[in-house]
């Protein structure tokens, strides 16, 4: 059974929330400030959380440093943060915080639970095996393990950021659109946003770029996508 953080200040939103998870067959954790998010995932208790639904609008520390620092706790846990408006820049923020999708309040149960349900998709291994481990100009992908390295250096990604390096980096050259990526990375064949794969990118060229503003591996192809080299 999954097991959820719902981080939520409201708490009729909240017990909202958690009531409608768990009849969806979901173990759920609840915290209703950042801080107590935070505590939660550092103790014995954190072990067990596969993925993590952050509100925003938090008292004190609010959900983009929330974010940040799970994030910088773990490469690999999927955060789904929740916002009250539909503001670009809210998302947009909260996209390059490490978010790996969001979804705009008052969510309906449906759409929340298909939305933790393909993040969580996206956290289980890919099944990406052709090439195994490929060495492309100093960065080594290995479909098998699901490791990242460049010039032998770890490379630690979040699930999402890996499975779309690993969609783009199996056909190299060919120019994906961002509704192709939507589809085959993030299972989005609903409520589509290219928000998602555009700030997705920017984490992945900040950490596998020598150059972010002139990269070498995940390009632009103005008008039409990405790509993965030429390198």
């Amino acid at each position: 059974m999954p097991h959820v953080l719902l981080i939520e200040d409201d708490a009729s939103v909240r017990d909202g929330m958690e009531l409608v998870l768990r009849r969806h067959g979901y173990g759920v954790d609840t915290a209703a400030t950042g801080e107590q998010a935070l505590a939660l995932l550092a103790g014995e208790r954190g072990a067990r959380v596969e993925l993590a639904v952050l509100d925003l609008m938090l008292p004190g520390m609010d959900g983009f440093e929330v974010c940040r620092r799970i994030r910088a706790r773990s490469a690999t846990l999927p955060v789904i943060m929740l916002t009250a408006r539909g503001d670009d820049q809210d998302i947009v923020t909260g996209l390059e915080a490490g978010a790996d999708d969001y979804v705009v309040k008052p969510v309906t149960a449906p759409v929340l639970e298909a939305r933790i349900r393909a993040a969580l998709r996206r956290a289980e291994p890919s099944g990406q095996t052709h090439g195994a481990a490929a060495d492309l100009a100093g960065l080594v992908i290995d479909r098998v393990g699901l490791t990242v390295t460049k010039h032998g250096v770890p490379v630690p990604l979040p699930p999402t950021e890996l499975r779309l390096l690993l969609e783009l980096s199996a056909s190299p050259c060919r120019v994906f659109s961002r509704e192709q990526l939507l589809e085959s990375v993030w299972d989005h064949t609903f409520l589509g946003d290219s928000r998602l794969v555009d700030a997705a990118v920017g984490r992945l060229r900040a950490k596998l770029e020598d150059v972010p503003a002139k990269p070498r591996y995940v390009q632009t192809v103005r008008g039409f996508g990405y790509r993965f080299g030429p390198l």
